[in-house]
């Protein structure tokens, strides 16, 4: 039997192709990657009844539209959002089962701006070092979906889902997002490392897979945070959710594919669960840290 296909129609402002990354590499300089938002990517999967490292597309801000050959049954996950199959809303957070033919497209979320599409049996991509994650800081993997790639269904399916439909993630009504984060191993790098969780930040526009980056909002009172007078750092290895504050103040929240190493202190790492908050910002959102 034919596996079925999809053809890219259109991508919006970035579409990937992300499973669970690469991790055991980070001595050959290579990143982790994968799926930024790691329990939205588990949920598509587990709603198409897929194993866990089934690869699936990852949508920044909507824009995403592709056309199936064959049959195939989809789930979309992330924030709450707007899917259409030919044209009629059909729902996110649910198993959608797609005829030959059938266009689906996903529109960007109110809030966040991660989306995920699985599909049963996984999207079949030639993996490179045993992962088909597209990395944008390495180039490993494949590049940025384009309109007109044809992506293959592949067969990393499990047994049929018990369950086929999930409520979707609340949407936040605090004036800003929070996130925990634990002491990092240079956090006396800084005169006053606690002015970090004094007061808010905002998500620069300079943001993507790599990191969000925070500036003090505009009319902040809020001292910047300055380095101590002490010798450059070496480069050194830099964790997955580690805050980096670079000369300019300005701390860096290190995402999916971040690179290993850095020669700014890094004063905090995220918890997990702040993490998977932190894929979703998009700029111009309000930031607090909080220690715990």
């Amino acid at each position: 039997m034919t596996p079925a296909e999809f053809t890219v129609c259109s991508t919006g402002p970035l579409a990937t192709i992300q499973d669970l990354g690469r991790p055991g590499h980070a001595h050959l300089g290579v990143p982790r990657s994968g799926a930024a938002d790691r329990e939205s990517f588990g949920l598509a999967n587990r709603l198409v009844g897929n194993l866990p490292d089934a690869a699936c597309v990852e949508v920044t801000l909507g824009g995403f539209s592709a056309r199936v050959h064959g049959t195939a049954l989809i789930a979309v996950t992330g924030p709450p959002t707007r899917v259409r199959v030919d044209g009629h809303d059909v729902g996110s957070h649910s198993a959608i089962p797609l005829r030959n033919g059938q266009s689906v497209s996903v529109t960007a979320p109110r809030h966040g701006c991660r989306n995920y599409i699985a599909v049963r049996g996984g999207f079949d991509v030639t993996p490179e070092l045993g992962s088909r994650s597209t990395d944008t800081l390495s180039g490993l993997g494949p590049p940025p979906l384009s309109v007109k790639d044809r992506l293959t269904v592949g067969d990393l399916s499990g047994d049929w889902p018990a369950v086929m439909l999930a409520p979707p993630p609340a949407v936040g009504t605090e004036p800003a997002v929070l996130l925990s984060v634990r002491p990092g191993p240079r956090a006396d790098r800084l005169v006053d490392p606690g002015q970090l969780v004094i007061g808010r930040w905002q998500v620069n526009p300079a943001s993507n897979r790599i990191g969000v980056r925070l500036d003090r909002p505009s009319k902040s009172t809020e001292p910047p945070l300055v380095h101590r007078d002490l010798p450059e750092l070496r480069s050194e290895g830099v964790p997955l959710g580690g805050v980096q504050v670079p000369p300019s103040g300005q701390p860096v929240i290190f995402l999916a594919d971040h690179p290993v190493t850095g020669g700014y202190p890094t004063v905090a790492v995220l918890t997990p669960a702040s993490l998977i908050r932190a894929a979703q910002l998009v700029s111009g959102d309000s930031v607090r840290f909080v220690v715990g």
